[in-house]
């Protein structure tokens, strides 16, 4: 296993792994970053690296205690990615930004399966959302931007799809907050936010970080 990478959930500062990192300058970069997201957020298990990892994508620690954990789900996203979970988006700067190395799943947009949105009067990722019913069932759903298309997900998990974990982090003053209010309260491991913050940084950080995790774990 790498020196840098950790396979415990109490992870230490003398351990860091950032596969977005390519050049030795980025790595200090995203390192000194880290570290002082360590410093104030606290290191004590995955959702703490997570809180710094989101934190340090928008710049902003006060994100950290905004974030929301439901039923382990840093732990239900390890799990589907071992079985090469598919990783749903809700938009294309969500699926261009998820590392595509450290793991084997497919990431696919919901965009690309919106169909005749427009004949039908709503927004092109609800129905992406609501065209890939099928394959939400056990998948990685990653909505970053779209609070409807969160909404559409929330519907269709209440109509029993179900999938292993859902990252909602919709940002706006229309429906946000609320979209995240409703997923919190459904049965599905979720990583969400309190209020009308968020966006796709939030999210795709969220979700890298547990790309991350599984990495680690899986380096040799």
């Amino acid at each position: 296993m790498s020196e840098e990478s950790s396979p415990r959930e109490d992870t230490t500062e003398s351990t860091y792994t950032d596969l977005g990192a390519t050049t030795k300058e980025a790595y200090q970069i995203s390192e000194t970053s880290r570290r002082l997201a360590r410093k104030t957020i606290g290191d004590k298990d995955y959702e703490d690296r997570v809180r710094q990892r989101c934190s340090v994508a928008v710049g902003d620690f006060s994100m950290a205690p905004l974030l929301r954990f439901v039923q382990e789900p840093v732990k239900a996203g390890l799990r589907a990615l071992e079985r090469q979970a598919p990783l749903i988006t809700d938009i294309r700067m969500v699926q261009v930004g998820i590392q595509k190395n450290g793991h084997k799943s497919e990431v696919i947009c919901a965009l690309d399966y919106a169909g005749s949105a427009s004949e039908i009067g709503i927004t092109r990722s609800r129905a992406g959302i609501l065209a890939l019913a099928g394959r939400v069932e056990g998948a990685v759903v990653v909505i970053g931007n779209a609070p409807s298309a969160l909404l559409s997900l929330c519907d269709l998990i209440r109509e029993g799809h179900t999938p292993a974990l859902v990252v909602g982090t919709p940002v706006g003053f229309v429906n946000a907050a609320e979209s995240k209010e409703l997923l919190r309260t459904l049965p599905v491991p979720s990583i969400s936010n309190e209020g009308t913050r968020g966006g796709t940084p939030v999210a795709v950080a969220a979700i890298n970080e547990i790309i991350t995790i599984y990495a680690e774990l899986h380096s040799s």
